[in-house]
Parts: structure tokens; C-alpha cells; sequence
């Protein structure tokens, strides 16, 4: 059996076993009526068993399930972004390239391995282009706070994306054709770390780190799921062609980028007055939700990679 064949296994036993839970707390607990509280992680568990679903079918078809994968919830995040953050009338043209132009041209030439390109696209050219684009409508109201935001958006929700399936593509001696495991290897690692911190957070309490960002998140919370992530990313080192100690030293970095990410994220939802991204995944909110630590850990994954071992 394959490692992606052992890993789909054991997360297919997770979700059955965690299905299972959940009815008998809707059956015994809430006597099958409604509750919040079971009625949200239940709605958790289905909406998992379709991203498991999606992420198997993208794995199957390997570097260009991936990337078509990972291209469309560009694009949703994308929309999530820009629907929520300050935009005008002349920004629509921008972001029409950023949609049409942009996602298309950053994972087309992720497909064709032109890393001298897809590296520089987004951070050089769109930031330097698409704010043209906008002066060009001649609207200057609120125009750098607007500018920003469609940098920010392609910078998360393209290029920082778009790393995730760049992993399948590198070119790494020893570990031929086996680019999909380090991209389940970083999914794992920073989905872990998510729900550990949340996890740590409750068992042990402790100070906030950020209540006016994400009133959850203790500092326990964040030393103990970056700290059982790590631990978690030294055991599944035969996912990648690191040693145990490099694969631990490489989760600690995930961990602690999509701790950031996750907190960063947090800041532009509070300054905007909103709790969700959106409310495509039941249970997880939008697609940002889910991906927040991603953005931030895909890249800085990717390049430390690629410098030492492509």
C-alpha cells in the first residue's frame, strides 16, 4: 500500500470513528433534537469528509489534480476577500485581472515548473501593474487602503496558495515523483496545528494571546499545538525526504507560520466587523477560514525546500 493510500486509510477511520461519536452525542446527549453545540460538530465532521473527498481526488490525479484544486479555491478565497474588504467602482478592472488573468497565468505556469516566473509574478509584477489599473479609473478616495487590499488578496489568496501544489512539482533527488507527499505532508502538519492549539487551549486555559483578535487562542493553546504538530511532523518524516530531526525542525516552522497567519487573518475579520470569511463550509465558516494558516505556511515551506533539497 502507497503512503497516500495508508494516509487516506487512516483519515477515513478518523472521520468514521468521529462520525459515530457524533451520533450517539445527538442521540444521547441531545436526545435527537437540535443543540448548538452537537449540531456544529457535526456539521464539522460532514464538511471534513467532503474536503478529505475533494483532497483524495486531487491526489489521485497528483500534480494537476492539485493544482486545479488548489487554482479554484483561489479563486473562492479570492472573492471572499474582495467581498469583504474596501473596494470602489474603480477597482472592479483590477480585480478582473486579478480573477481572469492572474489565477490563471500563476498556476498555469506552476503547472510548467517556470519557478523564475511564478515566484515573482504576483509580489512584482501585479503589485507593481494592477494599482496602475486602478489610477487609470481615476478615483483616488481612500486609493492606498484600496490598492492594498487587492495586493493582499492575490498575495494570500493566489500566490500564497499556489505554493501548496508548486510542492508536487519540485524536482527533489531521491524523491522522484513523490512531490504530492510534501504537500500532505504540510495540509497535515498545519490542519493539526490548528486543531491541537485548540485542543491545548481548552485542557489547560492560561492567559489570552490575542482576545481582541481571536478570544480563543491562549498561549498555552499555541505552545501546546505547535509544540504536538512538531511531534506529529518528526513521526510522519517518512512522508518526505527529510531526516525525523529535519522533519520536526520543519514543522515547528509550519506551526509556528500558520499560528501567524492564522492570528493575521484574525486581525483583518475583527477590523472589518466580521467572525467568518463566509459561509461555504458548513461549520468552518468560508474557505479562508480553513486555508488562513495555509497561505502563510505554504511559501515559506515551499522555498526553505526547494533551497536545501530541489
Amino acid at each position: 500500500m502507497s503512503e497516500l493510500a495508508r494516509l487516506l486509510s487512516f483519515a477515513l477511520a478518523v472521520l468514521g470513528l468521529a462520525s459515530i461519536v457524533g451520533w450517539a452525542l445527538h442521540r444521547v446527549v441531545a436526545l435527537g433534537r437540535p443543540h448548538p453545540v452537537i449540531d456544529d460538530l457535526n456539521a464539522r465532521i460532514m464538511s471534513w469528509w467532503l474536503m478529505v473527498a475533494l483532497l483524495a481526488a486531487a491526489f489521485a490525479l497528483q500534480s494537476v489534480g492539485l493544482i486545479t484544486l488548489f487554482a479554484l479555491l483561489s479563486v473562492l478565497a479570492l472573492r471572499e476577500f474582495a467581498s469583504i474588504t474596501y473596494t470602489r467602482r474603480g477597482d472592479h478592472f483590477a480585480l478582473a485581472l486579478g480573477f481572469f488573468i492572474a489565477i490563471p497565468a500563476q498556476y498555469a505556469l506552476v503547472a510548467i515548473g517556470w519557478y523564475g516566473l511564478y515566484s515573482i509574478l504576483i509580489p512584482v509584477y501585479a503589485f507593481l501593474l494592477l494599482p496602475i489599473a486602478s489610477a487609470l479609473r481615476g478615483d483616488p478616495t481612500r486609493f492606498l487602503r484600496r490598492v492594498a487590499v487587492t495586493q493582499w488578496g492575490l498575495m494570500l489568496c493566489v500566490y500564497g496558495l499556489s505554493h501548496v501544489p508548486a510542492l508536487a512539482t519540485l524536482e527533489i533527488t531521491g524523491f522522484e515523483a513523490r512531490g504530492e507527499l510534501l504537500v500532505a505532508f504540510l495540509l497535515i502538519v498545519v490542519q493539526a496545528s490548528d486543531v491541537l492549539q485548540y485542543v491545548w487551549g481548552k485542557l489547560v486555559g492560561g492567559p489570552k494571546l490575542a482576545p481582541t483578535l481571536s478570544p480563543s487562542k491562549t498561549v498555552s493553546g499555541l505552545v501546546g499545538g505547535i509544540a504536538s504538530a512538531t511531534g506529529l511532523g518528526a513521526l510522519l518524516w517518512w512522508l518526505t525526504p527529510f531526516s525525523p530531526l529535519v522533519a520536526a525542525g520543519m514543522s515547528l516552522m509550519i506551526a509556528a507560520m500558520g499560528a501567524g497567519g492564522g492570528l493575521v487573518m484574525s486581525a483583518i475579520k475583527r477590523d472589518h466587523g466580521i467572525k467568518d470569511w463566509g459561509h461555504l463550509i458548513p461549520g468552518h465558516g468560508g474557505v479562508l477560514d480553513r486555508l488562513d494558516s495555509v497561505v502563510f505556511a505554504a511559501p515559506i515551506f515551499f522555498h526553505v525546500t526547494r533551497y536545501y533539497y530541489a
